[in-house]
């Protein structure tokens, strides 16, 4: 009896052991069931979602996305105290309050000028500061997120304007400049990426290039008050420009506490609760689904999915390695197809022979035009590619440089003078109406999302690693104690641009009207640059 009752008992268990297993079985099933119904789910939030940003235009983006237009702008304004600082210490070169206390005498005129190597080292202080800013903007940015990130470099800001103000010597000017250009490396690589991360597809080149109206901006503030000060005596005539930087930073520093943080940064890091209330506050409610919006956002983070936290080394592999060497590649050409003559205006409308009043006037005009070709640049950019307009831009830019060089290569009368001046002022002003601000555009499209903070850091670290020495030859070129070219200097810039362009035509792909995920799927693929535009990416692909 005990034998059968054991072997009853055995049974029974064996039974209860195949009915949990055949439970189990059923509940797993059924969970792998609701997965992929919610894997589904997702990924049709997700195809809605960027179906409806392709099916906006312009405007209706703008309408549904108001307040994202806002904290673009406002992100942006962060650029103004870079270029204010870089125009001031340009027209400080040709200021004759500043001349008069820090210059050298010339002996071929017997004026006061700044020693050529002291106009170079000024001008590049900055320059080296933010090169090493750029460098901490990316890991701070990735482990804190664009507003804390920006916020500290506001702050720092604030301190080293004290520096410049008080400063006494060429020593302790270039010091200032090398302290506020760490700042000025973060509001740079933060700004384009926060604004392109923001806003819809169809805002993202207006959003971006808004970054080149506030360097005109800056300039335009610069050139009306040296122009006001620069009949001034004594040192109140560059105190006072120094002096005005601090208008900025403090309000600054309110609003962008106030801003939310970029939702792609947010889903980046897991944190999609914050993501989906970031994106209520950038768009009107009635206009999207923030749920779906944030499926869109995860499902082009899972295409760059890494166990690895985001490193530099990275930016240098694989597809990534070409979309490093594009952003690299618009950020350095910018100082090599025209920046540094518009840059330099006021100082080369002397040396092309403008009397000092003149020159500044010029350089103001300069700048209000650059103002104007910005905002105009916002229309050719919605209907044109950004490879279209980059080459066409630089391709004008290329003739108007020869003609300055043709100009300064004639006997020097009068008229030679002001065809110098006139040209250098067209290429200044077409240079942001085509390839500087839509350079912006590009910069913003072309990284992954995932390595976005670094990417831009170290595009603009090319910048300045091009634009240091270009500031000491184009310095070299333009002073009397130095190679003293004048406007002959157009021949050489002509050149560097001609570079950029030819690269330009074999490496810029065409991402105007692309989604995020039709941009990383086409540098998987490893798309040529001239068929991007024509590659056809379904809605429904994932690689």
């Amino acid at each position: 009896m005990s034998t059968e009752k054991d072997l009853m008992d055995g049974r029974h268990e064996i039974a209860q052991v195949e009915s949990a297993n055949t439970d189990y079985g059923a509940k797993k099933d059924l969970m792998n069931t609701n997965t992929m119904e919610a894997e589904k789910a997702e990924k049709a939030d997700a195809v809605e979602a960027e179906n409806l940003e392709h099916a906006m235009t312009v405007m209706e983006a703008a309408r549904a996305y108001p307040m994202a237009c806002f904290w673009a702008f406002v992100m942006s304004f962060c650029i103004i105290m870079e270029s204010y600082d870089v125009f001031l210490i340009g027209n400080f070169i040709a200021l004759p309050a500043f001349q008069d206390k820090y210059g050298i005498i010339d002996q071929a005129t017997g004026a006061h000028v700044i020693a050529a190597k002291w106009q170079s080292a000024l001008q590049m202080a900055g320059q080296l500061g933010a090169l090493i800013g750029v460098f901490l903007a990316g890991p701070l940015t990735t482990r804190l997120g664009y507003r804390w990130a920006t916020l500290i470099g506001l702050t720092a800001m604030n301190a080293f304007i004290f520096v410049m103000y008080f400063a006494n010597s060429l020593p302790m000017f270039f010091v200032a400049q090398l302290l506020e250009g760490l700042p000025w490396g973060i509001f740079i690589a933060n700004a384009p990426a926060y604004c392109s991360e923001i806003v819809p597809l169809r805002l993202r080149a207006p959003a971006t290039q808004i970054l080149q109206l506030f360097w005109a901006i800056g300039s335009i503030i610069v050139g009306a008050v040296t122009y006001v000060y620069n009949a001034k005596s004594g040192a109140s005539a560059y105190r006072i420009p120094i002096a005005l930087q601090w208008m900025f930073p403090l309000p600054l520093m309110v609003l962008l506490y106030l801003a939310p943080e970029s939702p792609w940064w947010l889903v980046r890091n897991k944190r999609e609760e914050e993501a989906q209330r970031s994106i209520e506050r950038l768009a009107k409610k009635s206009k999207l689904n923030s749920a779906e919006v944030v499926a869109m956002m995860r499902r082009v983070i899972d295409l760059e999915t890494s166990d690895k936290s985001p490193n530099y080394i990275e930016l240098f592999k694989g597809s990534d390695l070409r979309r490093t060497a594009i952003v690299c590649g618009i950020y350095a050409g910018q100082n090599l197809a025209g920046n540094l003559i518009a840059n330099q205006a006021v100082y080369f409308f002397e040396q092309a022979g403008m009397t000092v009043n003149f020159a500044f006037a010029l350089g103001l005009i300069t700048s209000a035009l650059q103002a104007i070709a910005v905002i105009l640049s916002w229309g050719l950019t919605t209907y044109f590619g950004r490879r279209t307009i980059y080459l066409w831009g630089t391709g004008f830019n290329i003739v108007m440089l020869v003609c300055i060089g043709i100009a300064a290569s004639v006997t020097q009368t009068t008229g030679a003078h002001y065809a110098q001046a006139i040209f250098g002022l067209i290429v200044s002003v077409f240079f942001a109406f085509a390839a500087a601000p839509v350079s912006w555009a590009i910069i913003g499209e072309t990284s992954a999302i995932r390595l976005r903070p670094l990417t831009t850091g170290i595009g603009r670290a090319s910048y300045y690693i091009i634009e240091i020495p270009c500031i000491f030859l184009g310095s070299y070129m333009l002073n009397p104690t130095g190679a003293n070219l004048g406007g002959k200097c157009g021949y050489v810039w002509g050149g560097t641009a001609l570079f950029c362009w030819i690269v330009a035509f074999f490496y810029l792909p065409e991402m105007k009207g692309r989604s995020y995920r039709e941009i990383d799927i086409m540098f998987r693929r490893r798309i040529p640059a001239r068929k991007f535009k024509d590659t056809v990416i379904d809605a429904q692909e994932d690689d």
